[in-house]
């Protein structure tokens, strides 16, 4: 209990000086911002805005970046509730009560039910990750390479088979991501592999260049095709304080939210998406008032909010322990920080606590500072919602252009980045998620890595990855992950469950 207290004076001694502080507001204003337009998500944001952080300590980058995450749940429930209109992919079930509910008059109860219970999951989620983080980091390192190799693929496999749209898509786009990362100088032969005589690829394809474009340029394009029409909500917003019977119903959903994404949001491939839609789901069946739903209920509002900053806060667990990003956003985390010269994984806890417990203590000021920023600046966000694309998109093209190319001041960077803006355009347009790709791209290296020391230690016994029982029992869960998803009835659900959350 005393190292634990000791380690939260360093984590907030940390958080509390005026540069992470700065920043922290920074990520937690932009991430609203973005979210709160329509069209430009946390993937897009933090991609473009990763070569900046190159300036920063490693400490105050992921900080920035990660207000910029929980900070986009927030922002996306305002353009939900107000225009009917999403805008972050998390808040896409908000839209069907929030609403409704501001058709009746109810708006800023529906803003603030959002605010708050996003407040309080972010809050809980953090404790949990504080509490959990030692735990998983010194049961980790009693893993040994076969171990970790068959973690990294079973979070492949989970990424692959939790993606849109067809198991096989999802597996060929894991497949090509570390296909992608295997590109460069191979460290311990020195031999170059895949690079085609291009000298440029050498030292292998650039991150940022994949992610910027992937998750950038390609979302540009995409919004550039999409008729721009946004009708804010003429009404007055109202009152933002919950009659007794509202807060009455709204607790349990908040409650039951927290719980189910702070679980989720620890899965590989499952995130603030998927933990919001299952919310939803949920609240249908157990909710005592489950026959208002479609008429603005309020729990519909309160759980999914909940889930989907609790997941936000609690995906920072397998990465900070274990190294292995959760989703998009956090393989941009583990290519911020590696970039940054840190390698993310159960030795960061050691190696770098001001980071990690200055990490932590920032979200419990990053969710304070987005609950000032959202309730009393409402008028300025639907303000921001008049701002029409066409106005936005040259700078955000601009800026791509020269956070690319001021990297490593090489032009071959820029035409990258825009060659992987059109693979993701034409991704989205076959219905190949990129997220799946980018996690295969982060581990894809570190699996080989891991694999290389297996076979060195066990004199090229392959059983070793069997013979050892975490690896065996992952290798395991991988293998009925893939199966489960080939029955027809469990296929079938997950693609109607997918096309009802948008």
């Amino acid at each position: 209990m005393e190292t634990l207290f000791t380690n939260l004076a360093l984590g907030f001694s940390v958080a509390f000086s005026f540069e992470n502080l700065a920043f922290a507001l920074l990520g937690a204003f932009i991430g609203t911002a973005i979210g709160v337009l329509p069209g430009i998500g946390p993937v897009a944001t933090i991609s473009l805005l990763l070569p900046i952080t190159f300036g920063m300590s490693p400490t105050t980058a992921i900080i920035m970046l990660a207000g910029i995450y929980y900070g986009a749940q927030y922002g996306g429930s305002t353009t939900a509730i107000l225009l009917n209109l999403p805008g972050e992919v998390s808040s896409v079930v908000t839209v069907i009560e929030g609403y409704k509910m501001a058709r009746n008059g109810r708006a800023g109860a529906a803003l603030a039910t959002a605010a708050l219970g996003s407040f309080f999951a972010g809050s809980v989620a953090t404790v949990v990750v504080a509490a959990s983080g030692p735990l998983l980091t010194s049961v980790a390192l009693s893993f040994g390479p076969a171990d970790y190799f068959s973690l990294m693929f079973l979070g492949l496999i989970i990424s692959a088979v939790l993606a849109q749209g067809s198991v096989i898509k999802g597996v060929a786009m894991v497949a090509l991501g570390v296909s992608l990362g295997m590109v460069g100088t191979d460290v311990q032969t020195g031999q170059q592999r895949f690079t085609f005589g291009i000298p440029e690829l050498s030292d292998g394809v650039g991150f940022v260049a994949i992610a910027m474009g992937m998750f950038g340029i390609a979302e540009i394009v995409l919004n550039l095709e999409r008729p721009e029409s946004r009708n804010v909500l003429t009404h007055k917003v109202g009152s933002l304080f919950l009659t007794r019977e509202e807060f009455r119903r709204a607790v349990p959903s908040v409650l039951r939210g927290t719980v189910l994404g702070t679980v989720l949001g620890i899965l590989p491939g499952g995130g603030a998406s998927l933990s919001s839609f299952g919310s939803y789901m949920l609240e249908r069946k157990v909710s005592k008032f489950r026959h208002l739903f479609g008429t603005g209920a309020i729990e519909g509002v309160a759980g999914p909010e909940a889930a989907n900053n609790a997941a936000a806060q609690s995906s920072f667990i397998p990465l900070l322990t274990l190294g292995i990003p959760a989703n998009a956003v956090m393989a941009l985390m583990v290519g911020a920080l590696i970039i940054q010269g840190i390698q993310p994984g159960p030795r960061m806890v050691e190696a770098q606590p001001d980071l990690f417990w200055g990490l932590i203590c920032s979200m419990w000021v990053g969710n304070l500072m987005l609950l000032v920023i959202n309730l009393p600046m409402i008028g300025m966000w639907v303000k921001l919602l008049e701002v029409p694309y066409r106005h936005l998109y040259p700078a955000i093209m601009i800026f791509c252009a020269i956070g690319i190319y001021s990297i490593n001041n090489n032009v071959f960077d820029v035409y990258l980045m825009v060659l992987f803006g059109l693979f993701g355009y034409l991704c989205s347009k076959l219905k190949l998620e990129g997220a799946p790709l980018l996690i295969g791209f982060v581990l894809g290296p570190m699996m080989e890595e891991h694999l290389r020391r297996a076979m060195l230690l066990s004199r090229g016994d392959v059983m070793v990855f069997i013979e050892r029982p975490i690896s065996a029992s992952m290798l395991g869960i991988a293998a009925i992950a893939i199966l489960a998803m080939a029955l027809p009835s469990l296929r079938s659900g997950k693609e109607k469950a997918m096309a009802e959350g948008g």
